[in-house]
């Protein structure tokens, strides 16, 4: 039973990881305005799930930042590209379901 669901869980990780997504999984940010299209992958291939501000040759730029700096980070960026601030902020409230956010507490 348990190498049942070993299986499951890898088949689930290798399809999220072909799976492309609109959005960068770390920030939210649009992958379409990300340079390049998004990130790097340790192979060098463009990433699929994270943007070039995130994520560069296979690892996160900021990988000891939590949901709550995220959440300023990506404020105070929209902030200073002119948003306002309650906009801003409203735009911040989705990053905790973001995947690379989802299984952490």
């Amino acid at each position: 039973m348990v190498i049942n669901e070993q299986k499951l869980l890898a088949k689930k990780f290798i399809l999220q990881m072909k799976k492309a997504y609109k959005n960068c999984q770390s920030c939210g940010m649009p992958l379409r305005k990300s340079p390049n299209g998004g990130g790097t992958n340790s192979d060098g291939t463009i990433s699929k799930m994270y943007c070039a501000y995130c994520y560069e040759k296979g690892q996160f730029l900021q990988p000891n930042c939590t949901v709550a700096e995220m959440q300023a980070i990506v404020k105070n960026k929209m902030k200073e590209m002119g948003f306002p601030g309650f906009l801003a902020g409203f735009f911040t409230l989705g990053i905790p379901r973001l995947e690379r956010w989802k299984h952490r507490k």
